[in-house]
């Protein structure tokens, strides 16, 4: 084992909460093994009413007994790819990104690859069909894709992009939700298509595309908002030909919540690929408030939750239900950590998920969570006919474990825990550097970016960042005095080579005046490296030698194939126990191919082994600078793909960023 000296940094007192609390999630994490015990090999979704008579598998009386009883789930349908596989992923893939538990995410993959084949092809998928619903899934897809690089997972994706491309809209361009809905939008299309055609936009550089994803989110509010009460009808028919279908507006009848639900989390979702600078950001963001303030209105003042009709609370036959109410908490919870609705909201985002544990989550005898009260199912028109009133809502039958409902219900579980950590970043902004590392891959910029997704990006500590309540921006100028106001943490990662970029911009003296000066005024500045044959050490050196600090030259871990321990470094101190100044309660991290350091005042070194300076830092005027020669805590040693689980990068990382925005 390698011994490691942990060093002057708690004298600089910048010191770090040792241990994340998960209370919250927790209830994920209970309702992930519910779900992985059910579904061990494929999910199996149950049928609605209307699909067992379609199938004709009940008898009109049956069908009387089964409304009347609530229950339906015996009755399931073949695997078939489906949006509710998609809905309850999220719900894994929120837990996975949170924690760095590669299960969550292998369980994803599981699931995924019974419809997959090696040509892209999906198994039952029918593009012909043109139904939205069958989109949501395609999330994975391009997940999948990013952290593991197979190329089915990208064709299929494609597939599902190529259906938006065709699906049929009405005149004012909304998609229609299936083929055989003709005219009509539905609030669930809203989440069924946009937050995929988003992330397909984002990945593959189809800035135009968010045009059309802005124009959704507006046209749907716009024909289904009810201007006295702020609440959005189910479905609107722009030919006013449905039974449903007020014949002056073309509005179904009543307020459904899961359907607001689908459209809240689609705008959340959606946000957090939409450009900064798109001109139409602010009002999908005005949306948001719009609606969280209406659904705050109508909020159960005794149990904290949501009625299934939503402004009919305490009305004959209208009960409480789980998927609308958790969609709502996700929603609202995550638009407050994300800034994008005030913190005012917190006291009802916490009621509500108070309400979600007292009212809807039970243990069974065997100490399995359940997570019950969900509708089955609910829409409109259709054979049998779905008339959209009243009656027909509250009579569809209830469900335990229903997908809709735990995959909303395990990312508020998340974003509660992410709610309590929110002092310690709220307020302020994490800028990555842009400028002295740019480089381009395939006409998209990657390599160290928020935006990339792929091994090579840091969108995983961007998320982690997030998840504290910080911002993260990107500054693809040279960094002045005016374009660093307003960034609290600023990160400058692997400067270009030549060989890299054909025109790399270096280090300068007027860069390092005004780095000094901004770190002096209160600033933290992060300077990651790489080893010397990777990175533009020279004038990055002029930088870091400001504050006392200096590459040595000395390369070292220079780890051969999957020999993981030749980057090993144990944190713990002789007695075994994990509590470094910076990386807290993490006793073993992996950093490869890095340049050492050399210190003077006013720096100190905070990781040492043998004779080799590994991190430094330095306490100059209000600032703080942390030097590491290695860009270290990229997606592909933070994702848990590829490291060994005894590796703690991911936990490392989170007490790093927690202690960053603390200084």
């Amino acid at each position: 084992m390698k011994k490691i000296l942990i060093t002057g940094v708690a004298l600089l007192g910048l010191s770090t909460s040792a241990t994340m609390a998960q209370s919250n999630s927790a209830w994920a994490e209970k309702m992930a093994a519910t779900i992985m015990k059910q579904y061990p090999d494929s999910m199996v979704v149950m049928k609605y009413l209307n699909h067992l008579e379609q199938d004709k598998q009940l008898s009109p009386s049956a069908i009387q007994e089964a409304r009347a009883s609530g229950e339906v789930a015996s009755n399931k349908r073949p695997a078939n790819w489906n949006y509710e596989i998609g809905t309850v992923l999220m719900g894994f893939e929120r837990l996975w990104r949170s924690t760095g538990d590669i299960r969550y995410q292998l369980y994803i993959k599981h699931i995924v690859d019974h419809f997959i084949a090696e040509d892209g092809t999906i198994k039952t998928y029918k593009m012909e069909d043109y139904n939205i619903d069958n989109i949501p899934t395609g999330r994975q897809l391009l997940s999948l894709h990013q952290i593991r690089g197979e190329a089915k997972y990208k064709k299929a994706a494609d597939l599902l992009r190529q259906q938006l491309s065709w699906q049929p809209r009405n005149k004012v361009g909304g998609f229609w939700h299936k083929l055989r809905y003709p005219t009509q939008m539905w609030l669930d299309g809203l989440y069924m298509g946009e937050p995929f055609y988003a992330e397909y936009a984002s990945m593959t550089g189809r800035t135009e595309d968010f045009n059309d994803i802005a124009h959704q989110f507006i046209t749907m509010e716009k024909v289904s908002r009810d201007a006295k009460n702020g609440l959005l009808i189910h479905g609107w028919d722009e030919s006013k030909v449905q039974k449903w279908a007020n014949k002056e507006t073309g509005k179904s009848p009543e307020y459904w919540s899961r359907a607001m639900g689908w459209y809240i989390m689609a705008l959340v979702d959606v946000l957090d690929v939409f450009p900064q600078d798109h001109p139409q950001r602010p009002e999908l963001v005005a949306i948001l408030n719009r609606l969280s303030t209406a659904l705050v209105n109508f909020q159960d003042p005794n149990s904290g939750v949501w009625w299934q009709i939503t402004d009919k609370g305490g009305k004959e036959g209208n009960y409480l239900e789980s998927s609308g109410s958790a969609m709502f908490v996700y929603g609202m919870a995550k638009g407050v950590r994300m800034g994008y609705l005030p913190e005012s909201f917190i006291p009802a985002v916490k009621k509500g998920f108070d309400g979600l544990i007292k009212t809807f989550v039970t243990t069974d005898a065997e100490g399995i969570v359940h997570y019950n009260k969900a509708v089955g199912g609910a829409g409109l028109g259709g054979n049998p006919y779905r008339d959209g009133s009243y009656e027909y809502y509250i009579k569809e039958p209830t469900r335990s474990d229903d997908l809709k409902a735990i995959g909303p219900f395990m990312q508020a579980c998340v974003e509660m825990d992410m709610l309590d950590k929110l002092a310690i970043g709220k307020g302020q902004t994490v800028t990555i550097d842009n400028f002295f590392n740019n480089e381009y891959r395939n006409g998209l910029k990657f390599h160290y970016t928020w935006q990339d997704r792929f091994d090579s990006g840091y969108s995983f500590l961007g998320s982690i960042f997030n998840d504290f309540g910080a911002k993260t921006t990107m500054l693809s100028a040279e960094p002045t005095a005016q374009n660093l106001k307003g960034t609290d943490v600023y990160i400058i990662v692997d400067p270009d080579t030549k060989k890299e970029t054909a025109n790399p911009n270096f280090v300068e003296a007027k860069h390092i005046e005004t780095l000094k000066n901004w770190v002096n005024d209160g600033g933290v500045l992060v300077l990651l490296a790489n080893d010397t044959t990777n990175c533009e050490i020279q004038h990055f050196n002029e930088l870091t030698k400001a504050f006392g600090i200096e590459f040595t030259g000395k390369n070292r871990n220079m780890v051969k194939n999957d020999q993981f321990e030749q980057g090993q470094f144990i944190l713990t101190d002789k007695k075994g126990v994990a509590n470094h100044p910076i990386f807290g309660d993490a006793k073993k991290i992996y950093v490869k191919e890095l340049v050492t350091l050399s210190v003077k005042a006013p720096a100190k070194p905070a990781l040492v082994e043998g004779k080799d300076v590994i991190i430094a830092t330095a306490k100059v005027g209000k600032g703080t600078v942390f030097v590491l020669g290695d860009p270290w805590i990229y997606n592909e040693y933070l994702n848990g793909r590829k490291l060994p689980a005894d590796f703690e990068n991911f936990k490392a990382a989170k007490n790093w960023a927690s202690w960053l925005l603390k200084q």
